[in-house]
């Protein structure tokens, strides 16, 4: 099975105006993604912001629940956040990735956006689940990846669709839709 990163961008990206702005980091994105990320056995969750005092929250909030008083209340959460990892950019992301795994990641977008050429999560599950070639998986906050991100990536995964037009999922909903499609036990 590939090892599976995913990274949480919060520049460049898009308002609803489509201005490209840089995002606030959310104490519930970290939590829960990196609950997810330690569910469906990834290697780690990278949360990619330019901004230095997000990074200095994030890294605030994750020594709390793993070595603070955090860590005596709720272990499994602390179990969660030691995967989390905090860089700068897209770039260094990958950089470290390729660290990690000892291998240059294949690297998939995700959008909620229609578009050509996406693939579809069974056969991105087929991937993972008979190459070793590592996978990061890059999530968009605010309006979604610019398309500068997206043309970064090697691939783009298919936009999760509901029943009707409304497509606005959290990040927190997309990628556990996006991960159970990947790696649960029942998905197709």
């Amino acid at each position: 099975m590939a090892p599976l990163y995913i990274a949480l961008l919060h520049h460049p990206i898009y308002d609803k105006n489509g201005a490209v702005v840089t995002t606030a980091v959310t104490n519930l994105d970290v939590h829960d993604i990196a609950r997810l990320a330690k569910v469906y056995g990834l290697r780690a969750f990278y949360v990619v912001t330019p901004v230095v005092t997000m990074r200095r929250l994030v890294a605030r909030i994750i020594d709390h629940w793993k070595t603070g008083t955090g860590a005596d209340y709720n272990p499994t959460r602390k179990e969660a956040l030691e995967l989390v990892r905090l860089t700068e950019t897209l770039e260094t992301t990958i950089c470290e990735v390729e660290r990690d795994a000892g291998a240059m990641p294949r690297v998939v977008a995700t959008s909620a956006r229609p578009g050509e050429g996406r693939i579809s999560f069974a056969d991105l599950r087929s991937c993972l689940a008979t190459e070793s070639v590592p996978c990061l998986i890059l999530l968009g906050t605010g309006w979604g990846l610019t398309e500068e991100s997206l043309a970064k990536a090697d691939l783009v995964l298919e936009p999760i669709r509901g029943r009707g037009s409304y497509n606005h999922l959290s990040v927190r909903a997309a990628a556990a839709v996006i991960l159970d499609r990947l790696r649960g036990d029942r998905y197709i």
